[in-house]
């Protein structure tokens, strides 16, 4: 399984041989460390731990110096899924994926604040007419009768904190890779504000 941690940068677009423009976004991709390997004698399952970036000592707990004080000092720290083709210390990096490769990408969105239903859920609001005023915006009713019961039930969907919340996006094709750069070039958006750390996991083609 191929995979890799990077910042998003920016968005950009990107012309194929026929001339065709394709929106793309740019990454700061790697390299990761293995930092450990799971096993299945030992925790029961298989996959990887990885490091990624970088901090000053004082900002790194005791337990997590130790345990990495002959790799690095690293900011991100994400398991993987894998079959023991890894070994503590090896290194990744964009080399691995190739243009053309399907991925899914992993971020968190950006935060919006309390929203009101209008923009967190789409809302079409009030009518402006017979009888009512100010009620453009508002959701309407929450509750009644019926298989109800009165109550609000669980999952309505009202004004509230919007964004903030892990994405994924699927069906991503890779358009450039420069391991040189450190630079894996993505078709369309993808979620999250520039420097928001991205996960990016190669689909395996059925």
């Amino acid at each position: 399984m191929k995979f890799i941690l990077g910042t998003k940068e920016y968005m950009t677009q990107i012309f194929d041989g026929e001339g065709n423009a394709h929106p793309a976004t740019v990454l700061s991709a790697g390299p990761l460390t293995v930092t450990q390997v799971k096993t299945n004698e030992k925790d029961g399952y298989l996959a990887i731990q990885v490091g990624y970036g970088s901090r000053r000592e004082k900002n790194i707990n005791k337990p997590q110096l130790g345990a990495f004080k002959d790799l690095g000092l690293f900011r991100y720290l994400r398991e993987f899924k894998a079959d023991g083709e890894f070994n503590r210390g090896d290194t990744i990096n964009v080399s691995s994926f190739a243009p053309g490769d399907i991925v899914e990408v992993s971020a968190t969105s950006k935060g919006k604040g309390f929203q009101g239903v209008v923009k967190r859920h789409g809302f079409h609001g009030g009518p402006r007419t017979h009888g009512q005023k100010h009620s453009e915006r508002e959701p309407g009713s929450i509750g009644g009768g019926g298989r109800a019961g009165g109550r609000v039930v669980k999952g309505m969907r009202m004004a509230g904190r919007m964004g903030g919340d892990r994405v994924t996006v699927k069906n991503l094709t890779v358009l450039q890779v420069d391991p040189q750069k450190n630079i894996l070039v993505v078709n369309g958006a993808i979620p999250g504000r520039r420097g928001a750390l991205v996960e990016v996991r190669a689909v395996t083609q059925k």
